[in-house]
Parts: C-alpha cells; structure tokens; sequence
C-alpha cells in the first residue's frame, strides 16, 4: 500500500499566514524530500495565484489546499450574510484549486473553529441542519469546479459538531453528494476515537486526505499514537493519497495562541519536518 503514499508539509509549520512570498520555503520542502506542499489559505488577498503555480512548478512540488474557518466564515451562523461571506471565500478557494490543479479542497468548513459550546439539543439541531443546507450548496458550487470537498473531524475543545469519523460520516449521510469526502487528521483522532484503525475502515473511501502529528502536537513518532494501527487501517481501505504532517509555529503568537501551543516542540521547524517525514517513511514505506 505504503510505496502509493505521497508526503507532504504544511506551510503552517513555519509561517502565517501563507503569502506570494511563503513559495521561498518550497525549495527547502522539496529538498526534505516531500513530494506535496499544503497550502493554507488564510486571507486569498495575500496571494497571486500565478506566482504560487511558478514555483510549484519550478520545485516539482504538488499542491493541496486547506481552509480556514473562523467566526466570520461559519456555516452554522444564524446570520446569512456570515454564510455568504464563507461561500465566497470558499468559491476563491475552488478557483485557486482549479489554477494548481488540486482536486479537492480540505478543513472542518461545517463550522467556526474553537466553536465548542453547552448548547440545548434544540440549537444542535438547527446549527446541523444549516450546516447540512450550507455544505450541500458548498457540494453544488465543488462539482461546478469539477472538484471535492475533504471535511475534517476536530477534537471536543475546538468543535461542539463533529469530533469523530462516525460523525462526519453522519455529516456526509445527510449532505447526500457526491462531492462531499473525509479528511482526517491523526492528531484530532488520538483525542477522540476509541481505535484508529476503526475510525479509518468506518471513512473507507471517501477518505481523500490525511494529516498527521503526534497527539501532542509534535513531531510525528515522538508520542503515544498507535502508528501500527494507523498503518494498517489505511492498508485496509488501500488509501493512496497524500499524508501531510500538519503541526504550527510558536512564533507566530496569534495562530500558536488558536491552537494551545506553548511552547516549542522540536529544536526547529525544520528539524521538525525532517524527523517527521523520516519517521513516517520508514513506518508507512514498510
């Protein structure tokens, strides 16, 4: 299974947001012997579409695209002009997609991020029947495009709505398209699942991306996740698209502040990314 895998990085791991000017890290990601550069797409202003397909070119570097979704791009809001305003920014996601040629494009877009909450049964579910509406139009718009979207499951502290590969896989039951598919990230799923490799053979093949780190945010080998079973729940579904290690600065305050990062998690960034694909590649190559 694992020779079909692809590697890839997120820019994250250096810098935020990423800008025309974060492409001076691919040469860096090639040469670390990544085959894929995650994109992250915080503000589409800061970036020139043209130049960033350049220097994919110029490094041999494939794209894939993740979403970012705070309070001013929440699709469960009761204000529609706030579900307007996500579907723009989505749509611009789409665009950049189809200039790279990425086929999908990733993140938890049912909801804002950190958006975790008591609330009565009642508000869960008009909160999941908007997101249901918003992601079914979110699907229309992604096949308009020809593409798919990849919807991540995150932990109980940064999402009161879908937490679990059982949830998303409900998500997905109710949204009804063909466009809608599953990215998951190990990290969430060290904190929510009861068996990894349960979790994965329950997406099956609407998995179309995985991210990873350790369950403590670090360098991928360094803690208590069940790589094995990782391993062989992709092997059962015969998963063979790109694994990205996904982790974030502590330099940039704002973004290691989002994410409960204190302090640092390997002796650089780049030793960090180093001795992730390393240990991947020696686990996943196997």
């Amino acid at each position: 299974m694992s020779n079909n895998l692809k590697y890839g990085v997120t820019t994250w791991l250096w810098e935020s947001p990423f800008t025309t000017q974060s492409i001076a890290l691919f040469p860096k990601i090639k040469e670390m012997g990544f085959d894929v550069v995650e994109i992250p797409v915080e503000d589409p202003e800061l970036i020139d579409a043209d130049r960033v397909k350049e220097a994919l070119l110029a490094y041999d570097l494939t794209p894939t695209v993740c979403g970012v979704f705070g309070p001013t791009k929440d699709l469960t809001h009761e204000d529609p002009a706030v579900h307007k305003n996500c579907l723009r920014y989505i749509e611009k996601c789409f665009e950049f997609c189809n200039q790279w040629e990425v086929d999908f494009v990733a993140g938890p877009m049912y909801s804002a991020v950190g958006k975790a909450r008591m609330v009565p049964d009642e508000q869960r579910k008009i909160e999941w029947e908007r997101a249901v509406k918003n992601l079914r139009k979110v699907c229309a718009m992604a096949e308009i495009h020809g593409l798919s979207i990849a919807l991540e499951p995150l932990n109980r502290f940064e999402s009161d709505m879908i937490n679990t590969a059982e949830d998303v896989m409900r998500l997905i039951g109710d949204i009804n398209h063909t466009s809608a598919k599953v990215l998951l990230d190990g990290f969430h799923m060290t904190i929510e699942e009861k068996n990894i490799r349960e979790a994965i053979r329950r997406v099956g093949d609407k998995l179309i991306h995985v991210q990873v780190s350790e369950n403590h945010r670090g360098i991928p080998g360094t803690g208590l996740t069940p790589w094995e079973d990782f391993k062989l729940g992709l092997s059962d579904i015969g998963y063979k698209g790109t694994m990205v290690i996904e982790s974030f600065t502590p330099e940039i305050k704002e973004l290691a502040g989002a994410v409960c990062i204190w302090k640092n998690l390997a002796e650089s960034q780049d030793d960090f990314a180093s001795e992730g694909i390393s240990f991947l590649k020696k686990t996943f190559n196997n």
